[in-house]
């Protein structure tokens, strides 16, 4: 059989999903070569299309393409490899562990109970193998939606300026999206305004707010 070279379009695909599996997960290479040992043309296949040409697609950023792999994967079943390497493709993408979880959640309504509470034991295993918390603190999310309803009724958890208090207490509406594991955006509106006034760049560490950076609409 004819060896395939480099310049092949599968086998560059291959090399490229290769370098950022490995870059997302330690040991990433072995994991890889132990994994499609017996099938290497399957490894190249399945590496190259996920980790090749999708990971490097602009339309999805890498927490939501994560976001959506673990999703499918619980909905078919698959406890898996599938879902050990996507639980750290996840986090290191920027999913927080209580997201990973919470997708699971959400997976359920629509994929079934069995196949979400099969997955949700196999997390039991992950979570304890990687020495993540278990079950894991609120989303970074969920963290920073309490902290601005405590600030709106004049609780602040941590010292914050006066510009940050009134942004809060002043905004009729809050939009609120997590961008990393630790960081949440959140846009603050005046009606009738459909452009935020002001953006709050919102700092989580495991259920704590720890800080509040502004940014002034123009």
């Amino acid at each position: 059989m004819n060896q395939k070279t480099t310049s092949d379009p599968m086998a560059t695909l291959y090399q490229e999903g290769r370098h950022t599996f490995v870059e997302l997960v330690p040991d990433g290479g072995a994991r890889l070569d132990a994994l499609f040992h017996a099938v290497p043309a399957l490894g190249q296949l399945a590496v190259g299309v996920v980790y090749g040409h999708l990971h490097s697609r602009p339309g999805l950023d890498p927490r939501l393409r994560e976001a959506v792999s673990f999703a499918a994967i619980v909905a078919s079943g698959m406890v898996g490899p599938p879902l050990s390497v996507h639980l750290k493709t996840g986090l290191a993408s920027g999913l927080a562990p209580g997201e990973l979880t919470e997708i699971l959640l959400q997976a359920s309504a629509f994929a079934g109970f069995p196949r979400a509470v099969s997955a949700a034991e196999q997390l039991n295993h992950l979570f304890a193998d990687a020495g993540l918390e278990s079950p894991p603190p609120p989303t970074p999310r969920e963290v920073t939606s309490r902290f601005c309803s405590d600030v709106r009724e004049g609780h602040s958890p941590i010292p914050l300026s006066a510009a940050v208090k009134r942004q809060l207490r002043h905004a009729d509406r809050l939009a609120l999206q997590a961008c990393t594991a630790q960081a949440v955006i959140v846009e603050c509106f005046q009606s009738p305004e459909t452009q935020p006034k002001a953006l709050l760049y919102v700092t989580v560490v495991d259920d704590t707010v720890v800080a509040v950076k502004l940014f002034k609409a123009q």
